[in-house]
């Protein structure tokens, strides 16, 4: 496994939650290859077919641990229990069209579930850096043509965008109470922000994304619905933020009081790109599949302009993009031709080395 980290993770005690969703599946299947002891809190995946499922990495990790977020106690006492030094918060309810029929739950696994992390943090000594992982849904969205930067106000028109924005206030809040920089000393602990875009990769079965959608259709051999061919967005690929959020969790343990704050890791402008198009680029690589237009008037909202200024990581952290939208679909296309037939956990690993090499 080529280290971009230098030997940074090798045996940290790493504990992700909601490591048994997409993004933290694959986050901890390259924190193990780099020899981190990782402590995976989640709730059961949602498809056997998950990228958790399907590699195996529940039984690789030090600690799979089913648990609920929104249970305070039980945060304290697996903390506790393990005492990690670096956190990635990734639980959640991710989906738009969900939160509009399970608004209260939605706010309680976001909002009061991110609270519990940033408690659960407080209460143990051993954490030294706090990585929490929002969305880049979580800015009051104005459709504006211009990305938006890290100090821009919060918001959401629908539920799950505007308790994005409430986690944001809420970290901002636990940071200046219990976490300031100016009081290091005293705490030491590092707490950040971080906001990615439109994430996609293999393993990610989830209803009412575009890939998943696609794949699901492909092997039907059914028309892909296209539900908002106009929608823009920022496209990357899982790799691109979980490389993002590693390497700053990296420069937070290093010079903790100089990068506690919020951070946009999205693609290039160039990668930022409607739904018809990504999905135009997954049957290319495909060889086979048609789009139709299911788009619906009357359909809830949702945002159809949407994009992330990445200039404060680029110059502040010196991290970048790696892969443009053409390259991502690629090496998200391999992992849905392969799965069936290959070791998931090494096709995995494979796409990782490509990715950093």
């Amino acid at each position: 496994m080529i280290d971009i980290f230098n030997n940074f993770y090798k045996g940290k005690r790493v504990l992700v939650t909601g490591h048994t969703g997409f993004k933290g599946s694959w986050l901890s299947v390259w924190l193990h290859e780099l020899g981190a002891e990782v402590i995976g809190v989640g709730l059961e995946p949602n498809s056997v077919k998950d990228n958790f499922v399907l590699s195996g990495i529940g039984s690789k990790i030090k600690a799979d641990i089913r648990a609920d977020i929104r249970d305070l106690q039980k945060m304290k006492d697996i903390f506790a229990e393990y005492q990690p030094e670096i956190v990635f918060h990734l639980a959640a309810q991710p989906l738009v069209r969900l939160s509009y029929e399970k608004p209260v739950e939605t706010y309680e696994t976001n909002v009061m579930g991110t609270i519990n992390i940033l408690e659960a943090i407080r209460a143990t000594d051993s954490v030294k850096v706090g990585v929490m992982i929002t969305t880049d849904k979580c800015y009051d969205n104005k459709e504006q043509l211009r990305g938006y930067r890290e100090d821009d106000p919060f918001g959401g028109y629908d539920p799950y965008s505007s308790s994005k924005g409430a986690c944001e206030i809420a970290i901002q809040s636990w940071r200046r109470s219990y976490f300031n920089p100016e009081q290091f000393k005293k705490h030491g602990k590092s707490i950040a922000s971080v906001r990615a875009g439109n994430v996609i990769g293999g393993g990610d079965w989830s209803l009412d994304r575009i890939i998943p959608d696609c794949i699901r259709a492909l092997e039907a051999n059914k028309p892909i619905d296209i539900r908002s061919p106009k929608s823009v967005r920022p496209w990357e690929h899982v790799l691109e933020p979980l490389s993002g959020y590693m390497l700053l969790a990296q420069k937070m343990w290093n010079k903790p009081t100089e990068y506690c704050e919020g951070w946009n890791f999205g693609p290039e402008s160039e990668s930022v790109s409607t739904v018809w198009e990504v999905a135009t680029e997954l049957v290319k690589n495909f060889g086979k599949g048609e789009l139709k237009d299911s788009s619906n008037p009357n359909a809830v909202h949702e945002a159809q302009l949407l994009m992330l200024d990445i200039t404060k990581a680029k110059t502040r952290l010196g991290w970048k993009p790696r892969l443009y939208m053409q390259q991502c679909l690629a090496l998200v296309a391999d992992w849905y031709k392969r799965y069936k037939n290959e070791n998931v956990y090494n096709l995995c690993v494979e796409e990782i080395e490509k990715f950093v090499g």
